[in-house]
């Protein structure tokens, strides 16, 4: 803050002298026209000289005031940041019980996902293991016997209703898509009201890993509880191919109206606003739409810390041949619990990232594909046509689920393309999303 303001009185010194030099010379010059009584051109020069004043003094207003500005909302961020950093601190030191909910079917490679858990978990109070199986399937289930029979803080609960969903002939194809919203609701239904906990770390049985996986989780945990505006903390970037990454910045993470899944925390309380109406089917999509989660956002890191393997499923293998099996893992470990993560709050990130992506210069997503220019650029986009446009050629996902493009937040997506961060963003005010997009 006495940086900042130091130079605003530095840059303040320089434009005053540079304002007197400029009088100086303005005044010279007036009193050789005066000694030729050319009075016309001294009016002239006079009234000149009166307007380019009065241009200086309204500039100079403006530029008083953007300081001014800038130093309330320095001072406001900072209040934030201590307010919530105490909170993140206190909640930190609770050191919560966060345990891991696979949901698993008949998939025998449940082994790999489970073999995996085992290996990264640092602490088995803190991360016990619940598997949740759906299908009857007795193979799948005898893999993970082995893991419940020698471990007491890993269980297994059976999904007692594996019936027939009635279902019209048009939605006959989509069957496993209800089977699975109808297990997840009994899963976690059992994990918040049965076991009565608190949170939970939901993945998938066909998910590896990063090796900092679980201190993701706790580290950013304490966001969840201390702002009221993030909903979810995912481990999945849907943008998180290689080429679309900064790979030196494993740290990093960002806010995203969009929700991720593939590794996600979420607590009782929410899943008691949700638990009730609940979808039939496609539950990842429904929990996109903003009206079913009241807006808030999601929290998910620039690399992602799960991994997909499992071609094989309701998909039929399309969604992991065309994207899933070029994700990136993250394989460097970070020490989240020891991190600042403030940033992250609301209130702080809101006006960061809006007053950054403005005041860019444009580009276009032909010239960063080319390569040309250097540093951060802004990408702007007008429509859905126009985004879509400008998201295939860079390489991103270009659909929308209730008008919300993956990955974004306000609007804005962001990636890093050959060594720069580029900023995908409406070129209107954002107030919200169109749900007629896609």
């Amino acid at each position: 803050m006495r940086v900042n303001l130091r130079r605003f009185m530095i840059i303040g010194s320089c434009l005053t002298g540079a304002w007197f030099i400029y009088t100086y010379l303005s005044f010279f010059v007036v009193t050789n026209s005066y000694s030729r009584n050319n009075f016309v051109d001294l009016e002239k020069k006079l009234n000149s000289l009166q307007s380019k004043l009065d241009v200086e003094l309204s500039d100079s207003s403006v530029l008083l005031e953007r300081v001014k500005q800038h130093l309330r909302r320095s001072e406001q961020n900072e209040k934030t940041k201590e307010l919530y950093s105490n909170n993140l601190e206190t909640q930190s030191v609770i050191n919560p019980i966060l345990p891991v909910l696979v949901i698993a079917c008949d998939r025998i490679t449940v082994k790999r996902c489970l073999d995996n858990l085992v290996k990264f978990r640092p602490n088995k109070e803190t991360f016990p293991i619940i598997v949740s199986q759906d299908c009857g399937h007795n193979a799948t289930y005898q893999v993970i016997k082995q893991y419940t029979d020698s471990d007491p803080t890993i269980s297994v609960v059976k999904q007692p209703d594996l019936s027939e969903i009635p279902l019209t002939r048009a939605k006959v194809k989509f069957k496993g898509y209800y089977k699975i919203a109808r297990h997840y609701k009994f899963a976690l239904n059992y994990v918040f009201r049965s076991l009565g906990h608190e949170a939970v770390i939901i993945v998938e049985d066909d998910l590896d890993i990063s090796p900092d996986f679980f201190e993701y989780f706790q580290g950013t945990y304490p966001l969840l509880l201390k702002d009221p505006s993030i909903w979810c903390i995912s481990a999945w970037n849907d943008n998180g191919k290689k080429e679309l990454i900064d790979l030196s910045r494993p740290e990093l993470l960002h806010r995203t109206d969009f929700f991720p899944g593939l590794g996600w925390v979420l607590r009782s309380e929410t899943w008691d606003m949700l638990e009730p109406k609940w979808p039939e089917a496609f539950f990842d999509d429904w929990l996109r739409d903003p009206e079913n989660t009241q807006g808030r956002a999601c929290i998910r890191p620039e690399v992602s810390r799960t991994y997909s393997f499992g071609k094989v499923g309701v998909s039929k293998g399309l969604f992991f041949d065309l994207h899933l099996r070029y994700m990136q893992l993250n394989m460097e470990f970070v020490e989240f619990t020891k991190h600042n993560l403030t940033y992250l709050i609301k209130d702080v990130y809101d006006d960061s990232l809006t007053s950054l992506v403005y005041s860019l210069p444009e580009s276009s997503a032909e010239e960063v594909i080319a390569g040309v220019g250097s540093g951060p650029v802004r990408v702007a986009y007008s429509n859905a046509k126009t985004y879509q446009k400008a998201a295939k050629k860079l390489g991103l996902m270009d659909d929308f689920r209730s008008g919300i493009p993956r990955t974004a937040y306000r609007g804005i997506v962001t990636c890093y393309i050959r060594g720069r961060r580029v900023y995908l963003a409406p070129n209107y005010e954002w107030v919200k999303y169109d749900p007629n997009w896609g």
